[in-house]
This record gives structure tokens, sequence and C-alpha cells, in this order.
């Protein structure tokens, strides 16, 4: 079954536009002042949605408004909603986004309801994974809980795919469930050791990753592209060059349309391709979930760019 099943975090994104981030003790008036739906599992899950994949959802949301509210939001982008869990005692997860002039995002957060989704959880869900192609993992929700989902994911012969965000200290137990893992280059250097500016240093970090017993590697490096590593290529993939207006989804964007792509049959190439597609558009616009496009948007979208992407 071609299902992608994500697991992960839900968030009130609290988004205000500011000249700059603020320094210590100063304050900065900023504007554009919104509460969007937000969170890494969200964005990847909605992502992946609305890009053509058929998604399974499993999440923790608390019993407010926001939090009803985006799950019907989930429901509308056809994700499948039977996993996204009420918590009766903790609000929905929060977050805190200055996005500067220069679209560059600093974010803050809460879990609150994410928290409490629990390794027994997911145990609930063990069928919905082992159905599954792939299980999409990030690191807004408690380690054992992803550490429980990966597990029962690798017995069951469903693919992992972790994006290791935030960036946290990972067992060396967790990354040997991963098949395939997409950090970007502060996430690779906190695992790897290994700084990663250009190809030559993301090929270090992979090559440590493929010592940790992970397959495929794709290390993003901002307006460099992405770092590709498997037994069958290593190789920089371009992406495209866009005004950036803010990045607060770009990674989850790419994630969600990666796995989409390949869920549909594309080629390597072409499903690297459409993800960089996807999150360039995303960048282009305000927000989280609302700054994510749709199939046809990223369609038409790519053919209007060189093949190369450049």
């Amino acid at each position: 079954m071609n299902r992608l099943v994500v697991l992960g975090s839900v968030n009130a994104d609290h988004v205000l536009r500011v000249p700059h981030f603020p320094r210590p003790g100063e304050t900065l008036t900023g504007h554009s002042y919104q509460v969007v739906p937000g969170g890494k599992g969200a964005n990847q899950a909605v992502a992946a949605a609305r890009l053509g994949a058929e998604v399974s959802f499993i999440a923790r949301i608390g019993d407010d408004a926001i939090g009803h509210q985006m799950k019907a939001g989930f429901a509308q982008d056809g994700i499948d909603v039977s996993a996204v869990e009420q918590d009766e005692r903790l609000p929905t997860g929060i977050a805190i986004i200055y996005v500067s002039d220069e679209g560059e995002n600093s974010i803050g957060i809460s879990a609150e309801a994410n928290g409490a989704l629990s390794p027994a959880m997911v145990k609930r869900h063990e069928t919905l994974i082992a159905d599954a192609h792939t299980l999409l993992l990030q690191l807004e929700v408690p380690l054992e809980s992803v550490f429980e989902a990966a597990r029962l994911a690798r017995s069951h012969g469903t693919r992992v795919v972790l994006n290791p965000a935030p960036a946290q200290p990972l067992s060396g137990e967790l990354l040997a469930l991963v098949d395939l893992i997409t950090p970007n280059q502060t996430e690779a250097e906190l695992l790897t050791g290994v700084r990663v500016t250009d190809e030559t240093s993301a090929a270090e970090a992979a090559a440590r990753f493929h010592q940790m017993g992970i397959a495929e590697v794709m290390i993003t490096l901002g307006s460099q592209g992405v770092y590709c590593s498997n037994a069958a290529r290593q190789m920089l993939v371009p992406g495209f060059k866009v005004a950036a207006v803010d990045t607060t989804a770009a990674g989850d964007t790419f994630n969600g349309a990666l796995l989409a792509a390949e869920l549909a049959g594309d080629d390597f190439n072409a499903a690297v391709r459409f993800a960089h597609g996807a999150a360039a558009l995303s960048v282009t616009r305000l927000g989280a979930q609302s700054s994510i496009p749709a199939k046809a948007e990223v369609d038409a979208f790519l053919q209007s760019q060189p093949v190369q992407g450049r």
C-alpha cells in the first residue's frame, strides 16, 4: 500500500514580522501578526497530502478551538485523521515565530499536547504503521515515542524516514532503524560532528551517517541545494533561486513533497526536483501550512524552469 504515515507535532504558530531578530533587552515594533496552523509533523503531513500522497497522521491536540480547527483543516486536505487524538488536559502545542525582513525565522515552541504523544499511543496505531509504505518522523514529540514508531515500522517492513529536527542528540539505536535521514546543515553537524558548509563536507557527513547504518542521506544546504548519498549516487542537486519571504516551512515542504513524488512513482531526479520546486514556492509565501503549495502549482512552476533547476 503506497500510504504515508506521518507521526509528529501540531502547533498553533503565532507569527510576527519584524525588521530583524530582537537583541537581548530590545523591544521591536512588528507587523502582520497571525495565528496559523503549524508544527513540523502537521506541516509535513499537509505538504505530502496537498502534493498527491495518501496520508495518515498520528498526532495529539488539545480540546481547544485551535486544535479542533486544525484537525478539520487536515481532513479538508484529504488527510486521514483517525489517529489524531484529543488530550483532555493539555492545550494544543504553540510556537512563537519571528520572521525578519530577510525572510529568515526564529522560533520558540512549547510542546503542550505534543508532549503527551506517548509510546502507548504509538502502539495503539501499530496497524496504521504496519500497513503503510513509509513512516515519516521528526523530533517535536517525545523521543521515546519516535523510537517506538521507528521500531514498529522496522518490525513490519515499513520504510522509516527521519527528519531530525529540531536538532538534538540521538542514540545510535534509533539511527540504526532509519532508512532515509533528511537533516539540514546544523542537524547534520550535531549528529555526525562534521561542520557542513559545502558539497565536500556534506559528503563527509553523509559517509558518517552511512557508517551508522543509514542507507540513504539527504542533507539540505539552503540555497546550495541538497546533497544526496546512497549506494547508487553521491551528488549535490541544486535548487531554485526565488525571492524568499518566509522560510518557516521550507524543510517540511521539501520532505512531504519528496515522499509524495516517490510514492507516486517518480524516479530520483524527478522526485528531488519536485521537492525543490515545492520548497521554493513555499518560501515565497507567509506562514507554515498556509505557504504549502498544491501539486498543480508545483507542476506549473517546474514547467517554467530549466530541467537542471538553475
